[in-house]
């Protein structure tokens, strides 16, 4: 991808910057990002299983972050939920809880810095609209640029305001992956120019997580395969800011017996299923575990114990087995 100037930040967030880039370089730190939208499913409690091991196993550090920014989607309770049940099973973060939330004033210091270094254009293209322009059977393709040359008009138009795109340039984006597929997609052709403010003036996914990577000092991203596809578009905001991107790694999801992903969409059962039914915490560390055949099937044991009869090569080996995970018919 064209490489392009920083935008000027202030100083004291360009500091804030330097300093996450350089707790990068200490050693390992990854985090556990959930939205409060619903209890956490068997599916969230594994990948989350799984970051704070490879944290353990690498001797770094596993944090905790709400990303808690679309207001409507949150549910009452959920944050609290998913604290209890972390600690229920013994998975414990490094450092406060933070959230999303609390950093609206940075991500609005950064879009308007984005903004004056001509790195972002209006966008008013409707949903309607793009869907009629993507390919058959609902998948969306990357935005044709409508907009990009227009013009620019920030304000209100027929009552509506824009949303903010990132002006992306020619190129392949890439990054570092140790799981998944190979960590490289097409600039234009595959991400295009992706919002990053959205109409309603609510921040957008990818702006807030790339952000938030750089300064809470990231240096692997351990997350669900079915975020890979948005990889490109974060590195990108990343690169508009001048830094590079952490490593990555996306892990298998748990699948149903018909190999459909479990989602709290669809009432996949969490710990108050699996407690309801006589599991305590050892019984629930096993499952998880077992699931990804690292210990055999019925093994009772804590987070930590687990954590000591593993090394490294082992999570590495169960994780390129893609198929783990599957519920059996």
């Amino acid at each position: 991808m064209a490489s392009t100037p920083a935008p000027a930040l202030p100083r004291h967030l360009q500091d804030r910057l330097e300093a996450g880039l350089q707790r990068r370089r200490q050693g390992y730190r990854t985090r556990f990002a959930p939205s409060p939208t619903g209890p956490l499913h068997r599916g969230n409690l594994r990948t989350a299983l799984i970051g704070w091991l490879d944290a353990r196993l690498h001797g770094g550090e596993w944090l905790l972050r709400i990303d808690d920014l679309d207001g409507p989607r949150n549910r009452a309770g959920a944050e609290e939920a998913i604290v209890d049940d972390l600690l229920w099973l013994g998975l414990h973060w490094d450092g406060p809880l933070e959230r999303q939330s609390e950093r609206r004033g940075v991500y609005a210091t950064v879009l308007s810095a984005l903004r004056g270094a001509d790195l972002l254009y209006p966008c008013r293209c409707s949903r309607r609209l793009l869907a009629d322009v993507s390919a058959p059977h609902g998948a969306l393709t990357p935005y044709p640029g409508f907009c990009r040359e227009r013009t620019p008009v920030w304000g209100p138009q027929a009552g509506r305001l824009p949303s903010w795109r990132l002006r992306l340039g020619p190129g392949a984006i890439r990054w570092q992956e140790r799981w998944g597929p190979a960590g490289c997609q097409d600039g234009p052709g595959t991400v295009g120019d992706v919002v990053l403010r959205r109409a309603d003036g609510v921040v957008a996914y990818h702006l807030a997580t790339a952000l938030d990577e750089l300064l809470m000092g990231i240096s692997d991203v351990v997350r669900g395969e079915d975020l890979w596809p948005s990889t490109g578009a974060q590195v990108a905001v990343m690169a508009a800011l001048g830094a590079p991107p952490p490593r990555y790694a996306h892990v298998p999801l748990w699948r149903d017996g018909q190999g459909e992903r479990l989602s709290k969409r669809q009432g996949a059962e969490g710990l108050a299923g699996l407690r309801a039914r006589g599991h305590d915490a050892p019984a629930v560390i096993g499952l998880l575990a077992s699931s990804l055949e690292l210990i055999p099937p019925g093994s009772r044991l804590s987070a930590g114990e687990l954590a000591a009869t593993l090394a490294p090569a082992d999570l590495e080996r169960a994780l390129h087995r893609n198929d783990r995970g599957v519920d059996k018919p």
